[in-house]
């Protein structure tokens, strides 16, 4: 079995009624990635993911839905034994602005259900994320509904540049280390 130093998670819903919607954002960075890093990319077989492998790096977007990522997750990092801290999850926040990146080594699930689903399965919290900004400052009471619409058209103009910003924070990870990642892009 190949051996991979690190692999990116970006979550999602799999399924065109949802791929163009704010909470598919990490199925779009690792798209926008893959077309701007992954020259030479190719898909692996995976039972619960879409995977491609880059180098000695492996991207991946769960197939499970966003609720049972973790199963996705598990899966790659048990089969390639890949370690928690090696990992990078690229996921939609609502907390932060739309068009906003964090960087992080570890932390909680702040309310995102995929996330929720990774740190219940790997039994740890303490793996690297990249989250990305959704929030519009409005105080929801039903969040899901927003999180499953598609982008307005404000925050369609910024997303090519939020992309290449997310798949940038994803090589310097990928060819460094989250620290490096955290020190770039979380000005």
């Amino acid at each position: 079995m190949p051996a991979y130093r690190k692999a990116v998670f970006g979550l999602g819903n799999p399924g065109l009624q949802y791929h163009w919607t704010r909470h598919n954002l990490g199925f779009l960075v690792i798209d926008h990635y893959l077309a701007n890093f992954g020259k030479g990319s190719k898909l692996i077989s995976t039972k619960f993911s879409r995977t491609s492998k880059v180098g000695s790096f492996l991207s991946a977007k769960p197939e499970t839905f966003m609720n049972r990522s973790g199963v996705a997750v598990a899966e790659l990092c048990v089969t390639y034994n890949i370690q928690p801290q090696d990992i990078l999850v690229i996921y939609d926040d609502y907390a932060l602005p739309f068009g906003t990146l964090r960087v992080r080594k570890l932390g909680g699930a702040g309310g995102h259900n995929g996330m929720r689903s990774i740190i219940d399965i790997l039994g740890t919290e303490e793996f690297p994320r990249l989250r990305l900004g959704i929030g519009d400052g409005t105080a929801r009471s039903e969040l899901a509904d927003y999180v499953l619409q598609p982008f307005s058209k404000e925050q369609e103009k910024e997303l090519d540049d939020f992309l290449d910003q997310a798949a940038e924070a994803i090589d310097c990870f990928l060819k460094n280390d989250v620290d490096t990642a955290m020190n770039r892009f979380n000005g």
